[in-house]
């Protein structure tokens, strides 16, 4: 198991938000295509669990992971996108997103620091 840090955790991070936007997406294009079950990322509930464990993370138990949550409301023609539920996530995942790139930032700049301070 391979130690993973605060600049692996911020990667994984940043993947799930763009795998989440991208589901998004895909459930905003599909939102008159009956049958269609949106679709979102399971990332925060996996990334919490590593972090409480205490030890060492394994990056692997922080891969997000694409599935249909099924806890909407279904349309007749078996579809559950609400296009606001959509937009609303899509502002959050939008700030979820920024956080992540300006927390790297910052972690890059500190080991700009300590390289330079040499």
């Amino acid at each position: 198991m391979a130690k993973t840090g605060i600049v692996e955790l911020l990667q994984a991070g940043l993947k799930a938000e763009a795998m989440r936007q991208q589901a998004t997406a895909n459930n905003v294009a599909n939102i008159q295509t009956p049958g269609y079950r949106r679709l979102d990322v399971q990332f925060e509930k996996l990334l919490a669990k590593a972090i409480e464990s205490g030890g060492e993370v394994d990056a692997e138990e922080i891969e997000p992971l694409l599935y249909h949550p099924m806890n909407t409301a279904v349309n007749p023609n078996g579809n559950d996108v609400n296009l606001e539920n959509e937009i609303g996530e899509m502002v959050k995942n939008s700030l979820r997103y920024k956080a992540f790139v300006r927390l790297m930032n910052k972690k890059i700049g500190q080991m700009e620091q300590a390289m330079n301070d040499r």
